[in-house]
């Protein structure tokens, strides 16, 4: 008895976690959207937070432009092919996705610096402000 409750237990378990890849595909693209709408955000703060250092909004902007084709870049190189689908299989729209919300998040954990702020007295800040 205890065996069936317990093979019934894991079959309900496994049965409602389960999504079919279109609802996979999907998660997967809203969360890379949401992360893409958070770095846009933070992005913006920056831009408005640190107006007046001319030379710096020049440069982000810059870096930021550089950092968008090196993320396409390293994204052509994860998955290099004419026809992804094929190549990949089904699967391929949720793996990128994936990808591209991870590489979103890396970099917008770097760019929170600059609202964040670093302790004062390091050396090495740069143009992130300085906070006590």
């Amino acid at each position: 008895m205890k065996t069936i409750s317990l093979l019934l237990y894991i079959f309900v378990g496994i049965t409602c976690f389960a999504q079919t890849q279109s609802e996979m595909h999907k998660h997967a693209s809203e969360a890379y959207k949401k992360a893409d709408l958070e770095l846009d955000r933070v992005y913006q703060k920056i831009l408005v937070e640190y107006r007046t250092d001319s030379i710096f909004i020049d440069r982000l902007i810059n870096a930021q432009r550089i950092w968008k084709l090196y993320r396409d870049a390293e994204f052509e190189m994860k998955f290099p092919s004419e026809n992804e689908h094929v190549e990949y299989g089904s699967v391929y729209p949720t793996c990128a996705s994936e990808f591209l919300k991870e590489m979103t998040e890396v970099r917008l954990e770097h760019l929170k610096l600059w609202l964040k702020g670093i302790k004062e007295g390091d050396m090495c800040s740069g143009s992130i402000k300085t906070i006590d």
